[in-house]
């Protein structure tokens, strides 16, 4: 299966935490987006982000793929304290697409497309930077960044290199 994960970090060394999330998948990984700082989203009084999209082809299921991201958030020692928080690791399974075609699912452990991904600037500017032809709900990725709120697409600025 081809994964699209959304990876990102406001607390400790957010590159090396980052980076877990490479070493992790190195094996899988299809395309990735560069480093992005992104300011934060929902609750504001934090520090910026660190984002970026992995392109992942792996075996299994997605809720073994999500078995794992979880996992590495664990590691990290990722806290679920406060909705939209500071976190050490997120790691988000944006799409996943299954011979050919993009999975949906409304259950409420993994909800895939991800809900909200296509109105998230920290998701769709990464992600369009990995792959320009990608597709979220039978729409281009570049039409959903092409349709954000101008000032949000802007507030996202590339800072490195992911691998």
């Amino acid at each position: 299966m081809r994964a699209v994960l959304s990876i990102g970090s406001n607390m400790e060394d957010r590159r090396a935490l980052l980076g877990t999330v490479v070493d992790d998948f190195r094996a899988d990984i299809v395309a990735a987006s560069p480093i992005f700082s992104t300011p934060p989203w929902g609750v504001e009084d934090q520090d910026e982000f660190l984002n970026a999209v992995l392109l992942i082809d792996v075996p299994g299921t997605p809720l073994q793929l999500l078995r794992r991201g979880q996992a590495l958030e664990e590691a990290a020692a990722r806290r679920r304290i406060r909705h939209w928080g500071p976190r050490t690791l997120d790691v988000d399974i944006v799409q996943v697409v299954e011979d050919g075609k993009e999975v949906l699912s409304d259950d409420p452990v993994l909800t895939l497309p991800h809900p909200f991904a296509h109105e998230r600037a920290f998701v769709l500017v990464p992600w369009l930077a990995a792959d320009p032809v990608a597709v979220l709900r039978g729409r281009p990725v570049a039409e959903w960044v092409a349709g954000l709120d101008p000032a949000d697409a802007a507030a996202i600025k590339e800072v490195g290199s992911l691998l």
